[in-house]
């Protein structure tokens, strides 16, 4: 069931003749959703940018997204996000020195200036990035904003109005280990009929998983196919086909299995042991919709570049599903 990185380089090369000529983007295959988390275009210029983020997502052929909150709210209007939490710089040795107090009080303020802008923000704006994106074929189907416990709820219903002015179906957040977020997230899901979907790195497993599914209705997975190799060594195939149901979408990157007690590092896809190939196909085999989201996280090849890279993904799963 391996598909190798040689394999999907003709494929990318084959369909460059169509994608030239193709006015919008296309990439449900074969009834397969494959889209992309915009965190993968992090390091290129504009990455907070709605109209360069758009440009990414169309060069690269894909007609769907998981979207970073940062670049819609930049283009909402939002105040400047607070500071990274962290040290003022780096010590001897390479360790981080503890925040100041001044740092504190600023990311406070900060912290304090975008709250009170998200409770009293019109969602026009949003309108206009959700259009925006259609009209260029784009479909945004999860909006990342993870609450936390110290959001006031007018920030809650901030955090869902958005989701649902973009079109998006489900949020997406990190699981949450503590009780009293899961069941507030559960509650305002349930509330608005909106899910969130909870990303896996390596936490969870069945226990985890179906504690967070009886919470509500509304909770789903945002499953992580190479976090899940990585850490366990273990197929997701047969997570994917018990949850299926639960499941609202997938990111998809390919993992070494772990090593010497760590997990299994990041690697261009078909040249890890997450079997790829085999989730996609089961996906098309079985019918399910959810989408399955390209994270890129593998460290870019010499005389290469992101955007290839994402093209070259998008192209692996074209062949995968052939």
């Amino acid at each position: 069931m391996t598909l190798t990185r040689r394999d999907f380089t003709r494929a990318a090369a084959a369909a460059m003749p169509l994608a030239a000529h193709a006015a919008k983007p296309n990439s449900t295959i074969h009834g397969v959703n494959i889209g992309v988390i915009t965190y993968s275009f992090r390091s290129l210029p504009g990455a907070n940018s709605a109209e360069e983020t758009l440009k990414y997502c169309v060069e690269c052929g894909v007609s769907g997204i998981e979207l970073m909150s940062g670049v819609a709210e930049i283009f909402a209007g939002a105040p400047p996000a607070a500071p990274r939490p962290g040290g003022a710089g780096m010590a001897k040795g390479g360790q981080k020195t503890a925040p100041t107090p001044e740092m504190i009080a600023e990311r406070r303020k900060a912290a304090e200036a975008l709250s009170q802008w998200r409770a009293s923000v019109s969602m026009d704006r949003f309108k206009a990035f959700r259009k925006m994106y259609n009209d260029a074929g784009v479909r945004i189907y999860a909006f990342k904003l993870p609450p936390t416990l110290e959001m006031p709820d007018a920030e809650y219903e901030y955090i869902w109005n958005a989701a649902e002015t973009l079109g998006a179906n489900h949020l997406t957040m990190e699981l949450p280990a503590d009780g009293r977020l899961l069941e507030r997230v559960a509650g305002f899901a349930a509330k608005r009929k909106i899910a969130i979907a909870f990303h896996t790195h390596g936490q969870g497993g069945s226990s985890m998983f179906d504690k967070v599914l009886a919470a509500s209705p509304y909770t789903a997975l945002n499953l992580d196919v190479g976090h899940y190799y990585g850490v366990t060594g273990e197929s997701p195939v047969p997570i994917i086909e018990k949850y299926h149901s639960r499941i609202a979408s997938l990111h998809l990157k390919d993992r070494k299995a772990p090593e010497a007690g760590r997990g299994g590092a990041n690697m261009p896809w078909g040249q890890g042991g997450t079997p790829l190939k085999e989730i996609l196909q089961t996906m098309r085999r079985k019918g399910y919709k959810f989408p399955g989201s390209i994270e890129y996280e593998y460290e870019t090849p010499a005389g290469s570049n992101v955007l290839a890279e994402v093209k070259k993904c998008v192209a692996y799963c074209r062949a995968a599903l052939a």
